[in-house]
C-alpha cells in the first residue's frame, strides 16, 4: 500500500494564458430529488470552485431556484426533460451521478440512460447511484472510465463484503473484478486501482458531517474534467479535500463541506504556484 503525499498535488499547474471555459472541461452532474437537493448543490459548488469550465446540473425542478440563487455559474436542466438531457450529456467530458439522486423510478431511469449512453465520458458514481447499481446488478459499459466513491455501507452493498470483513485484500479483489476505481471513504480513505492501493492519512473528525462526501465527489469530477483523466487527478482531489479540511480544523470544531469548497480556489492557487 502506498500513502498519498503533497507531491500528488503537482498536477495543479498555473492556467495557460490562452484559455477559455471549454479548456477546463464540460461536466454534467445528475442528482437531487425533491428531498435531497442539498447534496447535488454541494457537489456542484465543489466542482465549480475546483475549476471545471462548464457545469450543468440535471436535477428535480424544485431545486432550480435555490441552485441558481446559490451558484449562478452553473446551468440547470429539469431531470424530466429527456431531449435536453440527451443533448448536454452528449457533449460532456465527465459525469457525476448519485448525490441526492434517490431510489425512485425517475432516479433509476436517469441512471439507466447514462449507463447506456456512456461513450467518451468518465463517470463518478456516488451515493444513491451506487445503491441502485448494487440492487439491480447493473453492468458498467466502460469500467476503466468509472470511479465509485462509496462509504463503507455503500461498499458493502456493491462488493457484498460486510463492513466487519472489509480489508485491503478483499477490497482489492472486488476492485479487480469491477475494474473501476474505488475511493472508499472513511477516516483514512483508501483508493483501489489496478496500479495498487493508496491511503490518505489526512482528514479529521471535524469533517464527519453530512455533505463531505458529496463535496469530495464534486472535486474528483472537477479535477478529472481539467487535469489528466487518470488516477493522478483522483489522488490529488482526495488529498486536497482532506488537506483543506485539516487547515480549517485548526480553528473549527466542525468543518462544513461548503467551507472546503470556498477554500478551494485559494489552495489550488497556492499549490499551482508553489
Amino acid at each position: 500500500m502506498k500513502q498519498l503525499t503533497e507531491k500528488c498535488l503537482e498536477i495543479i499547474q498555473p492556467r495557460p494564458k490562452n484559455s477559455h471555459k471549454g479548456t477546463f472541461g464540460r461536466v454534467v452532474l445528475i442528482g437531487g430529488n425533491a428531498q435531497y437537493g442539498g447534496a447535488i448543490m454541494m457537489s456542484a459548488e465543489a466542482c465549480v470552485r475546483s475549476g471545471a469550465g462548464l457545469v450543468t446540473v440535471i436535477t428535480h425542478s424544485k431545486n432550480h431556484a435555490p441552485l441558481h440563487a446559490r451558484l449562478p455559474e452553473v446551468m440547470v436542466v429539469d431531470w424530466q426533460d429527456e431531449d435536453l438531457i440527451a443533448d448536454v450529456f452528449a457533449t460532456a467530458d465527465v459525469c457525476l451521478i448519485g448525490p441526492g439522486l434517490g431510489l425512485e423510478k425517475r432516479s433509476k431511469e436517469l441512471l439507466a440512460f447514462v449507463l447506456q449512453k456512456q461513450d467518451k465520458q468518465w463517470f463518478v458514481i456516488d451515493g444513491s447511484a451506487i445503491t441502485l447499481i448494487s440492487e439491480d446488478n447493473l453492468s458498467l459499459p466502460k469500467p476503466k472510465q468509472t470511479v465509485f466513491t462509496p462509504h463503507q455501507m455503500e461498499w458493502q452493498r456493491l462488493s457484498h463484503i460486510p463492513i466487519s470483513e472489509q480489508n485491503q485484500q478483499l477490497n482489492q479483489y472486488v476492485q479487480q473484478k469491477l475494474q473501476a476505481t474505488i475511493v472508499l471513504k472513511s477516516h483514512r480513505t483508501e483508493i483501489y486501482h489496478h496500479t495498487g492501493i493508496y491511503q490518505n492519512l489526512l482528514g479529521n473528525p471535524g469533517m464527519a458531517t453530512g455533505g463531505t462526501g458529496d463535496t469530495l465527489a464534486g472535486m474528483i469530477t472537477g479535477f478529472l474534467a481539467q487535469f489528466p483523466k487518470d488516477i493522478t487527478s483522483i489522488h490529488a482531489a482526495v488529498y486536497l479535500h482532506s488537506y483543506i479540511g485539516d487547515q480549517l480544523a485548526k480553528e473549527r470544531y466542525v468543518v462544513l463541506p461548503t467551507e472546503i469548497s470556498a477554500a478551494l480556489p485559494f489552495w489550488m492557487n497556492y499549490f499551482a504556484n508553489a
